[in-house]
């Protein structure tokens, strides 16, 4: 597909070019083009792999099969960062530090402190979802008797805890190749196991599927954590009373995962509710295939740009700089692939999901725009984190969580599908507004006229490229979408190309490599 081949592009040459970027004067585009391009090629794979899953499982499941589980798998979420206590972020902060200082003693006594905690916090996950099963029963459906479901996806819960407290460990030690390995492996046996199992059992394997899939990616992640770091846990008062520092910092993750996944419940048992979980699984779909293929740009995140822009001391220009180069390197990254994914629409559902979906193909031509504006408001929303003030994160999180709901049940009930996108969109154009005035006076912080300059180079193309939908004659809606992805692809390139010469290095490669 055209966006994995572009993004292979870029994350090649940014890799092959890495000594010659840090010596240039943007070497700051080559670093985040560099991470982009190593985990965006991971993503890519595992989409690629996901195809096969996706289109068999939809197939043998159907649209209430996806929708009950998009249902139990919000409900999981929710309870799980209700209960996991922020130690996913704070826990990869506390290792790094002790990594960065090269204190052996320090950082194998912070893995066992994370470790510790996680392992309670799993115990709690599993028995909130226990205890509040008939609750969570009955705020998520309204159809039916799951509450013995719940309590069978209770152990899920606290998988995901464990798993999430060894990732941090992965993470603050720069094991990112083995995170890009776990990935990887957790895709391809996810593939392998859930197509004869639900082939045999169909919807009753969905159950019993989250609880297998949970396990498989926990034996893989702790399969490097503890060959790295061998297990240690202390449940004494000093060593717990450690860690409340820890937790003290997470609590505004947490409380903002909450309100997230809080959210994401709200409108799909909303949709349930007035209409069926076949509803709901169209909806999930078309949410969750645009933020995955938005996600190759944004997925090097949390790993990269977050422990660059914490360590910037203070506010002014070099903080700026930091946002907004992130947010430039975003758009031009994520542009081209929003123009050919809005145009391969038509071929993309059908193909990983089933014509079935296709009545949600509005919704997700209207959320590229959504993803555009993310491009632009992930990196801002990062300042109040990297500055350690919890409450201006929380603040920022609750406004989009509230907007979001409100928004999207009003959208939905007046236009659909189409209506639920429009509402996102909104609301990211929202979100943009209250984030550009508060961190303005909050850190200074400013959007710089390069980041406009940008925006208005490839918005023109993308609202051509969403008129194009409306083109009914086949030769001419195709030759209209590759001519403005070819397009798109060119704008962004050639600002690439003036900030780091990767074609150069490109060309040297395949010379190199030709006269072998």
């Amino acid at each position: 597909m055209f966006f994995l081949f572009f993004y292979n592009i870029v994350g090649f040459c940014a890799l092959s070019m890495r000594q010659r970027l840090m010596e240039e004067k943007n070497s700051r585009y080559g670093q985040i083009i560099k991470y982009a391009g190593l985990f965006g090629g991971v993503q890519g794979l595992n989409i690629l792999v996901g195809i096969v899953r996706n289109k068999i499982v939809t197939v043998l499941l159907g649209p209430d099969g996806v929708g009950l589980t998009a249902l139990f798998n919000s409900t999981i979420k929710f309870v799980g960062d209700s209960t996991n206590l922020g130690l996913s972020m704070s826990a990869v902060k506390e290792i790094s530090e002790a990594y960065e200082q090269q204190n052996d003693e320090k950082l194998s006594h912070s893995v066992m402190l994370i470790r510790s905690w996680s392992f309670l916090t799993a115990l709690l996950g599993m028995l909130v979802c226990m205890v509040l099963s008939p609750l969570l029963n009955r705020w998520t459906f309204q159809w039916g008797d799951h509450t013995l479901h719940f309590v069978l996806l209770s152990p899920v819960v606290a998988l995901l805890s464990i798993t999430a407290g060894e990732t941090a460990v992965l993470k603050g030690t720069r094991k990112l190749r083995q995170l890009a390995t776990v990935s990887v492996y957790y895709t391809i046996l996810a593939c392998l196991i859930s197509i004869p199992v639900f082939y045999i059992w169909r919807s009753a394997a969905i159950v019993p599927s989250l609880f297998l899939f949970a396990l498989i990616q926990l034996l893989l992640v702790i399969g490097y954590s503890y060959r790295a770091y061998p297990l240690k846990m202390n449940f004494g008062r000093q060593i717990l009373g450690e860690g409340m520092g820890m937790v003290r910092l997470g609590v505004a993750f947490v409380l903002a995962g909450i309100l997230g996944s809080g959210a994401e419940l709200i409108i799909r048992a909303f949709i349930s509710y007035i209409d069926s979980p076949a509803e709901v699984g169209l909806y999930s779909a078309g949410y969750v295939m645009t933020m995955t293929y938005a996600g190759m740009v944004f997925s090097a995140m949390e790993t990269e740009y977050f422990p660059r822009l914490s360590a910037i001391k203070g506010t002014g220009p070099q903080l700026n700089d930091i946002v907004n180069n992130q947010i430039e390197v975003c758009m031009l990254l994520l542009s081209p692939l929003l123009v050919a994914f809005m145009t391969f629409l038509p071929v993309l559902i059908p193909l990983l999901y089933s014509g079935k979906f296709l009545p949600v193909i509005g919704m997700m031509q209207v959320l590229v725009f959504a993803m555009f504006l993310r491009a632009v408001t992930l990196p801002i929303s990062y300042l109040p984190l990297a500055k350690g003030n919890s409450v201006s994160y929380l603040l920022m999180e609750s406004c989009y969580d509230v907007a979001v709901v409100v928004l999207v049940i009003v959208c939905y009930q007046l236009k659909g599908y189409t209506g639920a996108g429009i509402a996102i969109v909104i609301t990211m154009l929202i979100e943009l507004f209250v984030l550009s005035v508060y961190m303005r006076w909050k850190y200074g912080y400013r959007l710089s006229p390069t980041v406009g300059k940008y925006a208005l180079m490839h918005l023109p193309v993308l609202f051509l490229a969403y008129a194009m939908t409306f083109v009914e004659t086949p030769w001419l809606y195709w030759t209209i979408g590759i001519v403005l992805t070819v397009v798109s692809s060119y704008l962004s390139l050639r600002v690439l190309q003036s900030k780091t010469q990767f074609w150069e290095t490109l060309r040297t490669k395949f010379q190199k490599k030709w006269r072998k």
